[in-house]
């Protein structure tokens, strides 16, 4: 049985539709449906009919994001890539910094967005 509600346009009857809310993608969320649109068809399909999608899609940006910047935080700290190794050597600085987020990126793809 539907709960939906209609209303009355001259000679018609239209249902009463409203758009779901927009939500923002970061990366993080656009991988994830990117990944489930292609691996798993039938999640990504029945999410998205269901009205679950931007909500699920939304949910793993944000927790991949702070996974992303406590790893990054946790990494640095246990490699000694600190604010003075950056004053020291700006580019060994960056060039560590940048193997950390590779790092830390192919721990999320693997734990949050593939999975």
């Amino acid at each position: 049985m539907s709960d939906l509600t209609y209303h009355q346009e001259g000679d018609y009857l239209l249902p009463d539709l409203t758009a779901p809310e927009v939500v923002t993608l970061g990366i993080w969320g656009m991988r994830r449906m990117e990944s489930l649109r292609r691996k798993r068809g039938g999640l990504y399909t029945g999410m998205l009919f269901s009205g679950r999608l931007n909500e699920h899609l939304a949910e793993v940006g944000r927790e991949a994001e702070g996974m992303f910047e406590r790893l990054v935080r946790q990494m640095a700290a246990e490699q000694g890539v600190t604010e003075a190794l950056k004053a020291q050597d700006q580019m060994g600085w960056v060039g560590a910094m940048n193997g950390i987020r590779n790092a830390v990126e192919e721990v999320i793809l693997d734990e949050l967005i593939y999975s």
